[in-house]
C-alpha cells in the first residue's frame, strides 16, 4: 500500500484526493493537511441548514460536502488528517464497523500517547483525552472500498467553529462556543512542548505502518489520480451537489462528542411559544433553559424546574415536569407537560 505524505495541499485536494482513489481502484494513506481554511459538511446534511453559508461567502470560506456522514466541520491547517482507503476484502478488515473503528483507531491513538497524551477509545468513533475528545473520525464506503478519514488536531479555531454554524440566535451560538471548548481538546491544550510538524506527520505515519505493514512512501500524486481528482471536482466542488435539501428541521443540535450535544428547540403550543436551549451529556440533560411567550404561574418556579431537570433523561422529562406541576401548584394556562417535555425530546 502506497502511503501519500503530501503535507501541505490545497483545501481542494484535502478532500478530493481520497474520494478518487478508490474510484481508479487502489488502496492508500493519505497524510496530508489544508492549506487553507474550509468548511466540510456531513454527507447526510443540509448545508443550508447546518452552515451560515453566507458568513462563509462573505469572508471567502468555501465550503464542500463529502462523501462521509458526520457533521458540519471548520477544518484548517493546524489539523493533520489522515485519510485511508482501503479494500473491504482487505485481511485487515473486520466485519462490523464498530470493530473497524475499534482497530482502525489504534494508530491514532499510539500517536497521541507518544506524545504523552492518554488517549482512549470510546466508541463508536471518538478519541478522547482527558474526558474530552481530541479528534474527529469518520467511514464511509466508495465502490469497493472503505475510506476511514480523521485528524490529529494540533491546535483548533473555538471561535470560527462556532460561527460557521447556522443557528438560532446568539445566545445559542455562545452555548455552542463554550460546550466545544469545554469538550474538545488539543495537542496544544495537553502538553507544553509540541513536536514540529514534519515529526508528527512521521509519528502517525509509523503507528500506521505498524497496523498496516511495510508502506511505500510517496511525495506526489500519480497522472491517473490526478485525473480523476480532476474530473470529481467537477460535482463535488458544485453547488448542485453542496445545496442538496433535506427535510426543514424542528430546532438546531450540534453534536460535540460522543455523549455530548447542545440542542435548541422550539414548539406552538396552545398558550404560547416554548423555546429550549439544552445540553445533553451521556444520556441525561446537564443544563436547561426556557423562554418564550408563554404563561407560568409561579414565574420564579420556571428557573426551579430547569434545575429539577438537570440529570434526568431526556424521554423522562414529561413525568419530571408533570410531578414538578403537581408538587408546586404550577399553572401555565395553554401549555401542558408534555408541551415542555417536546422541546427536549
Amino acid at each position: 500500500m502506497k502511503l501519500y505524505r503530501l503535507e501541505t495541499v490545497s483545501w481542494q485536494d484535502s478532500q478530493l484526493l481520497y474520494h478518487a482513489l478508490p474510484r481508479i481502484g487502489r488502496e492508500g494513506l493519505f497524510l496530508l493537511s489544508p492549506a487553507s481554511p474550509y468548511v466540510c459538511v456531513g454527507y447526510h446534511q443540509d448545508a443550508a441548514q447546518e452552515v451560515d453559508l453566507d458568513y462563509c461567502r462573505a469572508h471567502d470560506i468555501p465550503v464542500v460536502r463529502r462523501e462521509v456522514g458526520g457533521g458540519a466541520v471548520y477544518l484548517d491547517g493546524e489539523q493533520l488528517f489522515w485519510q485511508l482507503v482501503i479494500h473491504k476484502d482487505n485481511p485487515l478488515v473486520p466485519v462490523g464497523k464498530d470493530a473497524f473503528y475499534r482497530r482502525f483507531l489504534q494508530p491514532p491513538i499510539e500517536t497521541y500517547r507518544a506524545l504523552g497524551i492518554p488517549a482512549e477509545y470510546k466508541p463508536v468513533n471518538d478519541i478522547i483525552a482527558n474526558h474530552r475528545k481530541i479528534s474527529g473520525t469518520g467511514v464511509a464506503e466508495i465502490e469497493d472500498y472503505i475510506i476511514f478519514v480523521g485528524n490529529l488536531i494540533v491546535d483548533f479555531n473555538y471561535e470560527m467553529m462556532a460561527r460557521v454554524l447556522k443557528v438560532p440566535d446568539e445566545k445559542f451560538r455562545d452555548k455552542v462556543y463554550k460546550t466545544i471548548y469545554e469538550n474538545l481538546s488539543t495537542i496544544k491544550r495537553e502538553i507544553e512542548d509540541v513536536p514540529p510538524t514534519e515529526e508528527l506527520w512521521t509519528l502517525m505515519a509509523d503507528k500506521f505502518a505498524a497496523l498496516l505493514g511495510p508502506l511505500e512512501e510517496v511525495r506526489e500524486v500519480e497522472p491517473d489520480l490526478r485525473a480523476k481528482a480532476d474530473e470529481i471536482a467537477d460535482w463535488l466542488l458544485s453547488d448542485e451537489w453542496l445545496l442538496q435539501p433535506r427535510p426543514e428541521r424542528e430546532g438546531r443540535k450540534v453534536k460535540v462528542r460522543a455523549g455530548v450535544e447542545v440542542a435548541h428547540k422550539m414548539y406552538k403550543a396552545p398558550g404560547g411559544l416554548i423555546r429550549s436551549t439544552y445540553q445533553v451529556e451521556e444520556g441525561r440533560i446537564a443544563q436547561v433553559e426556557f423562554s418564550g411567550d408563554f404563561f407560568f404561574f409561579p414565574a420564579e418556579r420556571l428557573g426551579d424546574l430547569e434545575a429539577a431537570l438537570v440529570g434526568v433523561r431526556p424521554e423522562e422529562a414529561e413525568e419530571v415536569i408533570a410531578r414538578f406541576y403537581e408538587e408546586h401548584g404550577v399553572e401555565s394556562p395553554g401549555v401542558t407537560p408534555a408541551d415542555f417535555a417536546r422541546v427536549l425530546a
